[in-house]
């Protein structure tokens, strides 16, 4: 039986129509087993072969490999032209280079769209390439070489199952970007600082000091007993380091404890257990970047390149005077780090100064930086070039090394810090939300706090989120975990409202802000705005004493809390603040009765504000902040709250009377 397909088939076609041949040939002399394979979108090379062969493979911007069985792979190289023969014929195509398993060439749909139109002949099996009037057969083995063994035909038939491939630059999840060939170009200039490290880093000024607080006795602890196997990998890691220049050997008074914890994939990593160390150690105050604060200065850019740093910490040396500090003590010996290493309390504000320094001149200009992730970002592709020169030449200088697997170049969107960049504005990474919608309900407080804890990183996307976690947090307070309906359902709220966060906008400094501000019985709401866009979310629960005041003065704490919050967005021009509560349009005009309208004032001094009125049924974004499902009466009677005419209390100014007093909590 013949087939003609003229094009690679589509993904849905897979089942069906997928060509899957095996062939052999020779690359300058070297024999190979190739897999061609349309379901396969690119084409590839094993490093073995390119070695053996004798080509001298090129830097190119990296990609992520999704595999047929879920697995993620990585390239970061290329052959350009790589003839080979096969079946008698020569074929020339670039390859990329990455470890395929037990073949040495998988010819994907990349290079059969290439070669034209083919015909597949399933019985043979072979498939014939059609090239005007000329035919060029290529016929599959049915045996595999004799140096494939019983375990490699198992390995390769494996192997097999799992080939079909897709491309992804790294950091977004669209299609292949079509990069111009100075981006390889710039990336070939500068492959050195792609590089393993071969030396220790060089001596700097920002080098790692830990300084003791006065009085302080060394710290010597006996190391933990470890199982045969941990010891066995304790010992690796170490003589690993040890070649390195990472550690040496150790007479240090210190010495703190190793532990080993296991990834996912079975690999042991080892960790120093610095924690009475840090305890005796003067803290370094240096300011940690705040990653909202970061995305602001994005306004405007299109163009994206995330460059990720290898083993960042052990980049920077640790004081000589300081080293016998940072001394371990495991069963076969004791040691000392020569480079910084993880775990030390200090460790994060001095990578941040050093990044800071190096980059000082780009930083909000067309470097983002924290610690070792590395953003940088233009307004154009020719502009993006020379920004990503400027930051090649001062790792290159300064001897900073990077990972290109993990990097990104020339992108549109970008992950970086959990959130996905783009032009249209920033967005919620959809792993983290896949981890969210897929958390198992909570057993223990525990539990209940790490998935508040990676929800609550996305806080600012989510319309009403104090309100919808109030009772989830609750359960975090004196009376003790009781897993609740009410908690479960506040449970599966949280999920839902991840799942439909917006983009939200970047802010544009020299354009007009909005403040949006509502409240209902149990919480406060308000939203940030620019040019009809929001840029933040921001809502809390109220307490039962706050909760039993007047419609008024929830309105107006409401604003004032939005005020307090973005005041750094709003105290250089005037800006709205729309609200449904008519009365507080006036507020300039009235007379002060009572401690909140003071208290309110004294937040609104300095910046230059307009109070709007806007019906409810208008103000849409902001009421559904905090008027969901929480004004029914029933809500209303079970959080101890008695029903009051909201009509009523919007047509006068409140009289607290004996609540004027009383201290305030919001």
């Amino acid at each position: 039986m013949e087939l003609l397909l003229p094009e690679p088939v589509t993904s849905k076609e897979h089942e069906e129509f997928r060509i899957s041949l095996h062939a052999t040939g020779e690359v300058n002399g070297v024999s190979v087993i190739a897999l061609v394979d349309s379901g396969s979108t690119h084409s590839f090379v094993n490093p073995k072969i390119v070695k053996q062969s004798g080509y001298s493979p090129t830097l190119t911007k990296p990609m992520e490999i999704t595999v047929a069985n879920r697995g993620k792979m990585y390239y970061e190289q290329k052959c350009d032209d790589m003839l080979w023969v096969m079946c008698g014929q020569e074929f020339q195509f670039d390859l990329k280079v990455m470890e395929i398993g037990s073949y040495d060439l998988l010819l994907g749909g990349d290079w059969i769209k290439k070669e034209g139109p083919i015909l597949l002949d399933v019985g043979a099996p072979s498939i014939t390439l059609i090239k005007g009037e000329m035919k060029i057969v290529l016929k599959g083995i049915q045996e595999l070489p004799k140096r494939s063994t019983e375990k490699n035909k198992r390995q390769v038939q494996q192997d097999e199952t799992c080939m079909l491939i897709q491309a992804f630059p790294i950091g977004t999840n669209d299609k292949e970007i079509i990069v111009p060939d100075s981006m390889d170009q710039l990336l070939n200039q500068y492959s050195e600082i792609f590089k393993e490290p071969k030396k220790l880093p060089p001596k700097r000024a920002h080098d790692h000091a830990i300084p003791l607080k006065t009085g302080t006795e060394p710290i010597n602890l006996r190391p933990y007993r470890h199982s045969h196997e941990q010891k066995a990998a304790i010992e690796k890691l170490v003589d690993e380091m040890l070649a390195a220049s990472v550690m040496r050997p150790s007479s240090s008074p210190f010495a703190s404890l190793a532990i080993l914890v296991k990834k996912k994939d079975g690999i042991w990593i080892m960790c120093i257990d610095y924690r009475r160390l840090n305890n005796l150690t003067i803290k370094n105050k240096y300011p940690i970047p705040v990653i909202d604060e970061l995305l602001e200065e994005l306004k405007g850019a299109v163009v994206f390149s995330k460059i990720d740093l290898r083993a960042g910490y052990h980049q920077i040396r640790v004081k000589e005077e300081d080293i016998s500090k940072t001394a371990f003590r495991v069963h076969h010996g004791h040691f000392e780090f020569r480079v910084m290493p993880f775990g030390l309390t200090n460790a994060p504000a001095s990578f941040q100064n050093l990044m800071n320094d190096v980059f000082k001149e780009e930083l909000r200009k067309s470097v983002l930086v924290f610690f070792d992730d590395i953003l940088v970002y233009s307004k154009s592709w020719e502009e993006h070039l020379q920004h990503l020169e400027i930051v090649f030449q001062k790792l290159r200088a300064h001897r900073l090394f990077a990972k290109m697997s993990k990097c990104a170049f020339g992108v549109e969107r970008v992950d970086y810090l959990g959130y996905i960049i783009s032009k249209d504005g920033v967005a919620t990474d959809a792993s983290k939300i896949e981890a969210i919608i897929h958390w198992p309900t909570p057993q223990n407080a525990r539990g209940l706090r790490g998935f508040l804890g990676l929800a609550g990183y996305y806080r600012r996307f989510v319309k009403d989120y104090g309100v919808i976690c109030k009772p989830l947090t609750q359960l975090l307070g004196k009376k003790g975990f009781q897993w609740s309906l009410k908690a479960q359902e506040a449970f599966e709220r949280l999920k839902t409202a991840m799942t439909s966060a917006p983009v939200l906008a970047l802010p544009d400094f020299f354009e007009p802000f909005c403040i949006e501000a509502d409240a209902c019985d149990v919480g406060l709401g308000a939203v940030l705005t620019q040019n009809g866009r929001p840029l933040v979310f921001l809502s809390k629960a109220l307490g039962v004493k706050n909760a039993a005041k007047s419609t008024y003065e929830k309105e107006l704490m409401a604003i004032v809390m939005a005020i307090s919050k973005w005041r750094h967005y709003l105290q250089d021009k005037p800006f709205v603040t729309k609200t449904d509560q008519q009365s507080l349009k006036y507020l300039l005009e009235q007379k002060l009765k009572h401690q909140l309208q003071h208290k309110a004032l004294v937040k609104f001094i300095g910046p230059d504000y307009t109070i709007r009125y806007k019906r409810g049924k208008h103000n849409v974004v902001a009421d559904a902040l905090s008027r969901r499902d929480c004004n029914t009466q029933h809500d209303r009677l079970a959080n101890g709250v008695p029903h009051v005419s909201v009509s009523h209390l919007s047509s006068i100014i409140p009289v607290l009377g004996g609540r004027s007093q009383e201290k305030l909590h919001w």
